[in-house]
């Protein structure tokens, strides 16, 4: 029988500081009601100088470690685990990868560590990724979703920086039995780049740094280092390809939205996640939101939200548990799985 991955422990990771829709609409020129009508988001959290995205990462995985009952005298997790997988768009460097950054704080050893960028759905994007280590022999793997998104937004720009923030969540899948709680029933994943240029941050990578015809160093617009977004398109896009690809995978598994109890969704938009919620019949009280006190943050949007509605006694041992995300790429995902016995750990930062 191929091994399943089981959720075994779930970690999260906040920066200090809280910024509230009153802070940032002063210098937007808006109300703080015009930032929660539009989105569900009251506060996020920006990280400061000294918290690059490895640090949330590994604070993040070490919480999961801990929630699994790993745990080490002298701080390091050497042998406790076969990989890490940050999912990130926020990386500390171009190069090196911010997973071996992570891997050395947390003392895992010589393991491989790599990143994952599918933009907002790159943690689903690592689960699956994760379940075939698994299925392929590994004992353990962690995944992170982290990011430092307030890093891409133009502090000017009120359509688009209020939307995010900071943060970091992971969980530590090991490999168990198909039916047991806590095992990935399903995943469906997919990509469609003919609409990249509808939510990208065109000028932080290597395009932006070709040279010219003439050979010359290219002299980009500062401003193409923040993320533009077309809102209205992104939405409508992620709304369709979210309950698209909750369908498929609930197909998968065998499972009818009628028997999905809780739906954590990339954390984007509230209304967003109503309507994919609408689109499959279910009610909106078996959403699970996090956005309202932490906006969007990207790959670590679900991971968060699942440890704030595990505290909050949302998420019962034997629930099925839709998780369904969409990001740049355009990029999107879904998992299905069968929610453990855990217990809630003290989160990090909370």
């Amino acid at each position: 029988m191929t091994a399943a991955a089981v959720v075994a422990g779930l970690g999260s990771a906040l920066p200090e500081r809280a910024v509230g829709n009153d802070e940032l609409a002063a210098r937007l020129d808006v109300t703080p009601e015009w930032i929660e009508r539009r989105t569900g988001i009251r506060s996020r959290r920006f990280a400061d100088h000294t918290t690059p995205t490895s640090a949330l990462a590994a604070e993040a995985a070490r919480g999961a470690l801990a929630d699994a009952g790993l745990t080490s005298a002298d701080g390091a997790f050497n042998g406790a685990v076969d990989a890490l997988i940050v999912a990130t768009y926020t990386p500390d460097y171009q190069i090196p990868a911010t997973a071996p950054l992570a891997a050395a704080a947390l003392g895992l050893g010589a393991v491989p560590a790599f990143d994952l960028n599918a933009a907002c759905s790159g943690f689903v994007y690592a689960l699956a990724t994760a379940a075939g280590l698994i299925a392929t022999g590994a004992r353990r793997v962690l995944v992170a979703g982290a990011e430092t998104a307030s890093t891409l937004t133009d502090p000017a720009d009120r359509t688009v920086h209020p939307l995010f923030g900071d943060g970091a969540g992971a969980v530590l899948l090991r490999a168990g039995d198909p039916g047991e709680p806590g095992a990935l029933l399903a995943t469906d994943l997919g990509s469609d780049g003919t609409g990249a240029g509808r939510l990208a941050a065109p000028g932080s990578a290597s395009r932006a740094r070709l040279l010219d015809a003439e050979g010359g160093r290219p002299r980009p617009d500062p401003s193409s280092y923040f993320m533009a977004m077309d809102g209205r398109e992104v939405f409508l896009q992620a709304v369709a390809r979210m309950s698209a690809s909750s369908r498929t995978v609930l197909d998968r598994a065998g499972v009818k939205p009628s028997e999905v109890d809780r739906i954590c969704g990339h954390q984007a938009n509230v209304r967003i996640l109503r309507a994919v919620a609408d689109e499959l019949g279910a009610g909106h009280d078996r959403l699970l939101v996090d956005l309202d006190r932490v906006g969007n943050t990207g790959a670590a949007s679900i991971p968060l939200a699942l440890d704030r509605a595990r505290g909050a006694e949302r998420l019962d041992p034997g629930d099925t548990v839709l998780l369904t995300a969409f990001g740049g790429g355009f990029t999107w995902g879904s998992a299905l799985l069968r929610w453990p016995d855990t217990h809630p750990r003290k989160a990090g930062r909370s």
